[in-house]
């Protein structure tokens, strides 16, 4: 007789942590995410999804983590500041959010 197994693992390997950056770096927000079926993953910035799609600065990589070229700050353009979270889905199983990771950019 063949065992249901009712269980799949789906967890983060990698969750991204606090950065410290200045302008004109480059920034990766790390995230992995572990699962038979490859997860969908995806980035909030303060709670909203960014598209990255359209975006020259910033690109998903093949591991899922995010990387922000170029950093932007000016007195009145944060853009890039603020909070991340690592969004991963399964479509059979759910979503799983990642810690939130902030990152500060230090001024002059």
């Amino acid at each position: 007789e063949s065992l249901v197994r009712t269980f799949t693992p789906f967890y983060f390997l990698v969750e991204p942590l606090d950065v410290l950056s200045v302008r004109g770096a480059s920034v990766i927000m790390n995230c992995s995410a572990h699962c038979e079926t490859p997860p969908r993953i995806e980035w909030k910035k303060d709670g909203t999804f960014l598209n990255l799609v359209s975006d020259d600065r910033r690109q998903l990589l093949p591991d899922g983590s995010l990387l922000i070229n170029s950093v932007v700050h000016s007195k009145h353009n944060k853009p890039d500041e603020g909070y991340y979270q690592c969004v991963a889905t399964v479509d059979s199983l759910g979503t799983i959010v990642s810690r939130t990771a902030k990152l500060t950019v230090a001024g002059r």
